[in-house]
């Protein structure tokens, strides 16, 4: 009885032992599967984007008082965010309220616009926020795309999608993506799995087809590279300058024109002053600078100013898109396309009866010798006539005398005509496109 008491306690003692031994490896087991389901848990979860809440805004532009738009935009510095410039066309002031909170703040003016791609940077007034971080490079094809919106009852809707591709969209280059955005949410940042933002998203009908569209994050981040130190007044980006600006842009002495084969310097006339107010407005946003000089045509001259030249391929057709406006006609009869004259493209007439011009886009005549007869054709043809001084300079200087009184002339060329003569020589496509890519490297005021 005692040996039986005995290999009772001793068989109690080892399953007691085997039991402790056994649950402990188990124990183990879930704290590492715990473990490495955190370690394995997706950069891209709803806690993971919370932290950007703060830094995304809504925005709303006004013309003195009167609501004209509302989007999302973001903030890129500590007071700066970036929006598209497109929703402050018209606008005298805008203000954005945080996602994370219900006070509004003013903006107090521009820092930096990037027309070409649709992008304005802005400053804040009153609060700062921590920037959103942006992607350095181009992301791969098939990365995963993810957008967010104003939290709703305490949970944040992440929309997921992918980079179909980056081309080039209407003039410039871009992410396809198949996230779909909606109207208040254009202009959001678009991010990929390792928390940074890809550009800004918007949408857009393009060849008949909706398209989901990102502005990438290096166009961003030149913008921020080059923003002035003092803020600009919202209502400078308007097409029609303020009576004070349009006053200062008459007293302008020149502008040069830096280009790969040396340097143009030109005059505006006051006598067109909403074309020399627009070129100008152009110039200070840094709009012309690494445009090609796209058509050169021998016997007539070089055109430049095409918003879709910047990043245009060896291959892509290109001279059809502008700022986005166009100007009305302002044609004076004391001038004409002689040698050196400095014009405004447009449509033709059909379709384009009131013959007004590209917003940006200009042309420099360095023409050829006419003869009497031809001149009178052209006079027959155009039902233009000539002046006698017209004509002498025509027969003895040369122009494009075809384009009187047809095309607004809005400035010459005072000095560096030659570096006209030399590009027009260059061998073309059959679009005249020269196959050797020349730039304007920059253009600058002279005072």
């Amino acid at each position: 009885m005692k040996n039986l008491k005995y290999l009772l306690f001793f068989l109690l003692a080892c399953w007691l032992l085997v039991s402790c031994t056994s649950s402990s490896p188990q124990k183990e087991e879930n704290n590492s599967t715990k473990a490495q389901q955190t370690k394995a848990e997706p950069a891209d979860s709803e806690q993971s984007y919370t932290q950007f809440i703060p830094s995304l805004v809504k925005i709303e532009s006004f013309n003195k008082g009167r609501f004209l738009e509302s989007e999302t935009a973001f903030f890129v510095g500590k007071q700066e965010i970036v929006c598209r410039l497109s929703m402050l066309e018209n606008a005298t002031d805008a203000r954005i309220t945080p996602f994370d909170e219900e006070k509004a703040y003013a903006i107090s003016g521009y820092l930096a616009v990037d027309r070409i791609n649709n992008l304005a940077l802005l400053k804040v007034e009153g609060v700062q926020r921590d920037p959103i971080p942006l992607y350095p490079g181009i992301v791969p094809k098939t990365a995963k795309s993810i957008y967010l919106t104003k939290p709703q009852s305490n949970t944040l809707p992440l929309h997921r999608g992918q980079v179909l591709d980056y081309s080039t969209v209407s003039g410039v280059k871009q992410y396809r993506v198949d996230n779909l955005f909606r109207s208040k949410s254009y202009g959001t940042p678009v991010f990929v799995s390792n928390l940074q933002c890809i550009g800004l998203g918007y949408s857009e009908v393009v060849t008949y087809e909706n398209q989901n569209l990102v502005i990438p994050s290096t166009y961003i981040a030149a913008l921020l590279a080059k923003k002035s130190e003092n803020a600009q007044k919202l209502e400078n980006l308007r097409t029609q300058a303020s009576q004070a600006m349009s006053e200062a842009n008459s007293r302008i002495k020149g502008l040069r024109i830096e280009t790969d084969y040396g340097n143009i310097q030109i005059r505006l006339f006051n006598e067109t002053p909403e074309y020399r107010d627009n070129f100008v407005r152009l110039v200070r946003e840094n709009y012309y600078d690494s445009l090609l000089i796209h058509r050169v045509i021998k016997g007539f001259g070089i055109q430049s100013g095409a918003a879709d030249t910047r990043y245009a391929g060896p291959n892509d057709l290109v001279g059809w898109k502008g700022p986005g406006y166009s100007l009305p006609a302002h044609i004076i009869p004391t001038f004409f396309h002689r040698r050196g004259m400095i014009g405004s493209p447009r449509k033709p007439d059909r379709g384009n009866s009131k013959r007004r011009s590209d917003g940006s886009q200009f042309y420099i005549v360095t023409g050829r010798v006419y003869s009497d007869s031809e001149l009178d054709a052209i006079e027959e043809e155009n039902e233009h006539r000539f002046t006698a001084d017209q004509r002498r300079i025509y027969k003895i200087e040369g122009g494009a005398p075809h384009l009187d009184g047809t095309y607004t002339i809005f400035g010459e060329v005072v000095n560096g005509l030659h570096v006209a003569d030399e590009i027009v020589k260059l061998q073309t496509d059959e679009d005249f496109r020269p196959i050797e890519n020349i730039r304007i490297k920059k253009v600058t005021i002279i005072d």
